[in-house]
């Protein structure tokens, strides 16, 4: 449809508003998407295809009159209709060497491309078969795909002589990123999304090499409303999910509430900052609307695994292997399904699976070497988290299972490199912090390893185990006002939020509050510890014994100091921020019940 002068204006206040996210005329969209899923199509660009008709779904159906006419053809292309319809039939049956071998010579870029993309995928095939039988280090090394070269040389003389167009660019770019030229890449990428923004799989593959938000802000992208997709995409990779979750919202509000693929994508936002329940209804509520979709369904059934979900996990394991038991996703499902069952070989195996089903499928390495892990083969955990790496440097699981192996092996300087790669990724979560912190304990390093509690305790310490090492630490250093006052704000964290938890810790806490209270003799604070002390095994004999001592010292007439302060107040070297810090109440413990 031909926009009017004034459509025109509005269009460009409205880029100019938005920054290039123009949603203002989706039917115009929706002809883009379903003219760029028949082109991506022809080219065997099967997931790219897919992600557009996907989206296009999403949108109001077009009358007959606006639907998108068909691609014009070109001298080119009508004298190598022949050799393409007879290559691509081969295609699509995955013989590629004989699409290619009847696509030799032809000139139109339609058939170029999947000349050279057949000439790629052979080589990919041929590596996959050769990689399926050695999951070993030693030998996935040496397999290689040994079309690259050739392809790469081609291509950049096409490229030079700009004969490219926007999926040939892709191609380029895909070649280039193969071979390790990750900033060749990036920049052929980046002007594959100039030449042709509507290509997705162009997006996808910048999203795969830029490492953080300063890489970001230097690419120029083309402004369009498909570079609010894309921003939302790698604002979820990058781990900035707020940002992530508000161009999402704004792409629902812009017209797309119905697209399962937006659906799914905040799940797995969701999922990253650990908001379990949210993401759980969301992925409920995608089954019903997409019962046999199998992508993220993996993420589905890591929530369950976290939740101990069993018979839910049971259920998405068998619904999946009705679907489709050869996919990736499904076996790394089962996978989870027998890990959480304590099955670990069996787990170990699904996922080994998975993986000769897709040597570069990212989750499978990582729960392969947390299942190892169980298993106590840290060598073998070892080898899969460095697989995982090497498929995306961004996945902070594989560094932080890396750290924790290194552990078992108590080689901490080791421990510390991969713990710190993984806070670094995971800026605000709290175990990333605790484990660094215990990195620098055993290196003796406690002044960092105090910096890392109290920064686990402020960001929300999920296990609630940082103020517990943070006391023991300030106890260490005969620091023992501000360990009384760890264990304070840690036993108030432990009621507040009316969890059953662990006692062992909550009665180690009320074991050196009693004991404090009694050395600055505030006998009513320490006879009340020492009574919560009695409820629990472990320091129910400390506990009598002090509230004895007590007693006696009472009977003898020392009255309760009231020189030495209670230490109700939070010592400034621990305050988060520099605001005066305000007293904090004393402890109400008639209320408390263990």
């Amino acid at each position: 449809a031909v926009i009017g002068w004034a459509g025109a204006m509005a269009a460009a206040a409205m880029v100019a508003a938005t920054g290039g996210g123009d949603f203002s005329d989706l039917r115009e969209i929706k002809k883009q998407l379903l003219s760029v899923a028949e082109r991506s199509r022809e080219r065997g660009l099967q997931h790219s295809g897919k992600w557009a008709a996907e989206l296009a779904f999403a949108l109001e159906p077009l009358p007959l009159s606006e639907l998108p006419p068909p691609p014009v053809l070109t001298e080119e292309d009508a004298r190598d209709l022949d050799a393409y319809t007879l290559a691509k039939s081969y295609f699509d049956l995955k013989e590629y060497d004989r699409a290619a071998y009847f696509l030799q010579g032809c000139k139109s870029q339609k058939a170029y491309f999947l000349y050279m993309y057949s000439r790629y995928l052979s080589g990919e095939k041929k590596k996959d078969d050769e990689t399926v039988d050695s999951l070993g280090p030693l030998e996935k090394g040496q397999v290689k795909n040994e079309a690259l070269r050739e392809l790469r040389v081609e291509l950049s003389k096409k490229h030079k002589a700009q004969e490219l167009d926007g999926f040939g660019l892709y191609l380029y770019g895909v070649v280039l990123r193969k071979l390790d030229l990750v900033k060749e890449a990036i920049d052929v990428f980046v002007e594959a999304a100039h030449a042709l923004p509507l290509h997705w799989g162009a997006w996808l593959e910048l999203c795969n090499l830029i490492t953080d938000k300063e890489m970001l802000k230097f690419l120029s992208l083309p402004d369009t409303w498909m570079k609010e997709f894309f921003l939302a995409h790698i604002y979820t990779e990058l781990q900035l999910i707020e940002e992530a979750l508000q161009k999402y919202q704004s792409l629902i509000d812009a017209g797309f509430s119905k697209s399962t693929y937006i659906i799914s994508q905040i799940a797995v936002a969701y999922h990253n900052i650990r908001d379990i329940d949210k993401a759980l209804s969301i992925f409920n509520e995608l089954r019903k609307q997409d019962p046999y979709r199998i992508e993220n369904m993996d993420t589905f059934s890591n929530l369950l695994y976290v939740r101990s979900m069993k018979p839910e996990l049971s259920y998405l394991a068998h619904n999946l292997c009705e679907i489709d038991k050869y996919r990736v996703e499904t076996c790394c499902v089962i996978g989870n399904y027998y890990s959480l069952r304590s099955q670990h070989e069996k787990a170990a195996l699904y996922f080994q699976r998975a993986l000769k089903l897709n040597p570069r499928y990212l989750g499978a390495w990582t729960l392969m070497g947390h299942e190892y892990m169980e298993m106590k083969n840290t060598s073998a955990a070892i080898q899969a988290y460095r697989h995982a790496i090497e498929v995306n440097k961004r996945d902070y699981r594989a560094w932080y299972g890396l750290g924790q192996t290194y552990e078992i092996l108590k080689m901490p300087f080791y421990c510390l490199y991969y713990y710190r790669r993984a806070h670094q990724l995971r800026p605000n979560d709290s175990r990333m912090l605790v484990a660094l912190g215990e990195c620098y304990e055993k290196l003796n390093q406690l002044v960092e390893a105090k910096k890392c509690y109290w920064r686990a305790y402020a960001v929300g310490d999920v296990e609630k185990m940082a103020l517990v090492k943070l006391a023991k630490l300030h106890e260490q250093l005969n620091e023992s006002e501000q360990a009384a006052q760890c264990y304070i704000k840690y036993i108030q964290d432990i009621y507040s939020c009316g969890e059953v938890v662990e006692h062992l810790e909550v009665s180690t806490a009320f074991r050196y509050l009693a004991q404090y209270y009694f050395k600055c003799k505030l006998w009513d604070e320490a006879s009340a510890c020492a009574q919560k002390c009695c409820a629990f095994n472990d320091t129910r004999e400390e506990g009598k014994a002090l509230l004895r001592q007590i007693l006696q010292l009472r009977n003898q007439g020392e009255t309760s100091s009231t020189d030495v302060a209670a230490p109700f107040f939070l010592p400034a070297s621990l305050s988060a921020s520099n605001t005066p810090t305000r007293r904090v109440s004393p402890l109400n413990l008639s209320s408390v019940t263990p």
